[in-house]
């Protein structure tokens, strides 16, 4: 039997905070909500791939040191991915490169398919497989959800079998709005809208709530949108109303903003 009942899919990546931050931390869309449904007690593997590098070997110690269990971790020959981030003095980052490395091309393993199919919840980042391993565990019942603004691509914007889609609209209620119709016309059974400032809306087709955002001092916002998301899911996973299950992923993304990067970690100089 698995050790782990939650699992996230695809990206990770080295968030290499530019001068006058000059850090680089551990993220990605998948490994920042692993770690967090980890942080919130809820036992969760993580299911992607690293370079066979130094920042490969880093991040492995890192998942095994936040409590991600890392049997399906795949390590190959090649670039462990990499993002420079700008971060302004609002705390706002911009993305200024990225490189996928290794992620690029990254599939499940049938062993991989067959673990997940098992799972209380699979949460999938960015992942350019054209929505396969969606497609595969929502065919089989499985609890799935992803961020349609991290997979943007149109070849992988997929929404039909999604249990949960989250997006961003920015600070724009009007576009959020517009967005939960997307969703739920695409397929999604709950969707889920952040708006910046403006907070967050969700519907389950049957009504839309929304709550607020926790007024504070950002440090830095990277990884906030990722922390909502995996505060959301643990609360919705145990049948939590959608009222609760946003001031959960408001909460969690609010103690976010008070650090850099995605999650609480040792940081390393870029000098």
């Amino acid at each position: 039997m698995d050790s782990f009942d939650f699992a996230t899919v695809g990206d990770n990546c080295i968030d290499r905070f530019l001068p006058p931050i000059s850090l680089s931390l551990i993220g990605g869309n998948a490994v920042n909500v692993g770690v967090q449904l980890s942080r919130l007690g809820l036992r969760t593997g993580y299911f992607g791939v690293v370079g066979h590098d130094e920042d490969g070997r880093r991040m492995l110690t890192c998942f095994r040191d936040n409590g991600l269990y890392t049997d399906h971790v795949r390590v190959l020959s090649g670039t462990t991915a990499y993002t420079n981030i700008e971060v302004d003095e609002a705390g706002d980052r911009t993305l200024a490169f990225e490189e996928f490395g290794v992620c690029r091309g990254y599939r499940p393993s049938a062993t991989d398919m067959q673990t997940l199919l098992r799972m209380r919840h699979v949460h999938i980042g960015w992942l350019d497989d054209g929505g396969a391993t969606r497609r595969a565990l929502s065919a089989a019942g499985v609890s799935v959800s992803q961020d349609i603004s991290v997979n943007a691509e149109p070849a992988n914007l997929g929404i039909e079998g999604l249990t949960i889609a989250f997006a961003s609209a920015g600070e724009d209620m009007s576009r959020a709005k517009d967005l939960l119709h997307f969703l739920h016309a695409g397929g999604a059974k709950t969707a889920v809208v952040t708006c910046g400032s403006l907070g967050s809306i969700a519907s389950d087709g049957t009504g839309v709530e929304s709550v607020g955002v926790r007024t504070l001092d950002a440090v830095d916002t990277t990884g906030a949108g990722d922390s909502f998301i995996a505060g959301f899911i643990s609360e919705y996973v145990f049948g939590k109303d959608l009222q609760t299950c946003l001031a959960k992923g408001r909460d969690v993304a609010a103690e976010t903003c008070r650090h850099v990067g995605g999650f609480p970690q040792q940081a390393q100089s870029l000098e």
